[in-house]
């Protein structure tokens, strides 16, 4: 997913040199106000980039989200204050392809200073309509970002984030290694109690509202079906919902799952038609008060307990 960037100018090549130069001279782990450095100012483009930013630099970084509370991230409109943020941030984390607005921000803003968590993510899932024709293929091959869904990938990026920062902000390297290491074993967990609780499931067809779990069917040995493509504003055809629906009714899937940043009124209609309950599963692309928790871990246990009942797994 990673494209040439522009070489620098003299100008931007000056202020980079100056950046590395205040970093070094930092001269303990914490960034301090004393000696004029301060936390390095990192703009991330959505919830689980802003987390992951926030556990691996710590006291280090200074962190600011692009996405709004309870805003689907996919459809972000950047304003004018947005971009100047995006400009001066000494480090913009984004995923390429998820966010057109942040991606067009980055390429005019910050080429220079950006970090693509894409590259790091091991991204090999591409979507595949469930039917033909035009309006079902827009998005036939595009590859699918949501990497976070699997802990396991997660965790490189996370990993990845700390060497980058650290080439960065040399002084603070042992801090970002350290913190990093702390949110992989938090990740490690995670994915040990998904890999148990779903270990033996009487139905492993995963009905969702979007094909955001790709990664995470795939690490545990579950089957997709999504009834939108890779973002959720899509408008299903009507012949693919009744392919999904012929699909649950065959397959005799209990559940239907929807998410808390759009409407569940597809899914429930699909599931009124083949008899089935609905569940949310949340691709924790942000937070919103319909959020069940506080923080991407804690939507991740709630996202099993209900897949756990719906599928269901003893």
């Amino acid at each position: 997913m990673s494209t040439a960037r522009p070489t620098l100018s003299l100008v931007a090549l000056a202020a980079a040199s100056a950046l590395v130069l205040t970093a070094c001279g930092s001269s303990d782990d914490t960034a301090s106000e004393s000696d004029g450095s301060g936390p390095l100012d990192v703009v991330a483009a959505f919830y689980p980039l802003e987390l992951m930013v926030e556990e691996v630099g710590g006291d280090r970084v200074s962190v600011s989200n692009l996405a709004k509370p309870g805003a689907e991230p996919h459809d972000l409109e950047l304003t004018p204050s947005d971009v100047a943020r995006v400009s001066d941030a000494d480090l913009v984390v984004y995923l390429e392809g998820f966010q057109p607005a942040v991606d067009d921000a980055v390429a005019s803003e910050a080429p220079d200073t950006s970090w693509n968590a894409g590259e790091y993510a091991s991204l090999d899932l591409t979507y595949t309509p469930i039917e033909e024709g035009e309006e079902a293929t827009d998005e036939a091959g595009a590859v699918d970002p949501h990497f976070w869904l699997d802990p396991t990938r997660y965790a490189d990026v996370a990993t990845a984030l700390a060497a980058g920062l650290s080439d960065l902000d040399p002084d603070g390297a042992a801090t970002y290694e350290a913190n990093a290491q702390a949110f992989v074993d938090d990740l490690e967990t995670l994915d040990a109690e998904w890999t148990a609780g779903v270990e033996v499931c009487s139905n492993r067809n995963l009905v969702t509202s979007h094909n955001a779990f790709g990664y995470l069917a795939q690490r545990y040995d579950l089957q997709q079906r999504g009834i939108t493509g890779l973002t959720p504003e899509d408008e299903p055809t009507p012949q693919a919902l009744a392919d999904i629906a012929e699909f649950g009714t065959a397959n005799d899937v209990k559940t239907i799952y929807f998410e808390t940043l759009v409407s569940p009124a597809i899914a429930e209609t699909l599931a009124a038609e083949t008899g089935a309950k609905t569940a949310v599963l949340d691709p924790v692309e942000g937070l919103s008060e319909e959020s069940e928790g506080s923080d991407y871990f804690e939507i991740m246990r709630a996202n099993l307990v209900n897949v756990r009942a719906g599928q269901p797994c003893p």
